[in-house]
């Protein structure tokens, strides 16, 4: 009986729809990862390479003796290269020292950002009026700092005549030649020709 009474009530969710769906939680946006150092009494290796907070190189010494330098410095005893053998660590302000690492990490990661890369199609008949709109468009493209591929599209007996398509192309490319550079010059590849224009100096 207390079966039927819940096919019931799942029934009458059904009918008016109400029915309770569980969202998954999206999942947070990446952070840039800090720069993470064993710092001070971290450091558990008995001797390291030590560097002080005034540039001078003091060889190896006792970690505990690179610590009560640190200490005595009023800043902090940091291991900057833990593979080397001993490691080598510097005193410094291990605050600033962090900030700046992960500021270079940064503008690393915005260097190595892809470049977006826009394609335009054409065939051996495309005319000169539609041609030009094509070349405009990627004008602005590459002003923006992206590249630009021109794929000619063969058809039947297009195919065989491709020094058609090729002159084309690098007819484009001298029409772009002050706002870009060849990355790839005109290439056959079965029923297709492409030419690759970089942004001019992005090489």
């Amino acid at each position: 009986m207390q079966t039927g009474i819940v096919a019931s009530k799942m029934v009458t969710q059904v009918i008016t729809g109400e029915i309770e769906i569980r969202r998954r939680r999206s999942k947070a946006p990446r952070r840039i990862s800090s720069v993470n150092y064993r710092t001070n009494r971290r450091i558990r290796v008995p001797e390291v390479r030590l560097i002080d907070h005034n540039g001078t190189n003091h060889g190896v010494v006792p970690t505990r003796q690179a610590y009560e330098m640190a200490v005595e410095a009023e800043l902090d005893l940091v291991e900057v290269a833990p593979n080397a053998k001993p490691p080598v660590c510097r005193i410094l302000d291990y605050g600033k020292f962090s900030y700046e690492k992960t500021k270079q990490l940064r503008e690393a990661q915005k260097k190595q950002k892809q470049i977006e890369i826009k394609k335009i199609r054409l065939t051996p008949r495309t005319a000169d009026f539609h041609r030009d709109i094509h070349v405009k468009k990627a004008r602005e493209w590459l002003t923006e700092g992206k590249k630009v591929q021109f794929m000619v599209r063969f058809k039947a007996r297009e195919r065989d005549y491709p020094e058609i398509g090729r002159a084309a192309l690098l007819e484009i490319a001298e029409l772009l030649d002050d706002v870009s550079e060849i990355e790839q010059r005109p290439k056959f590849e079965g029923w297709s020709m492409t030419l690759m224009l970089a942004p001019e100096g992005s090489s």
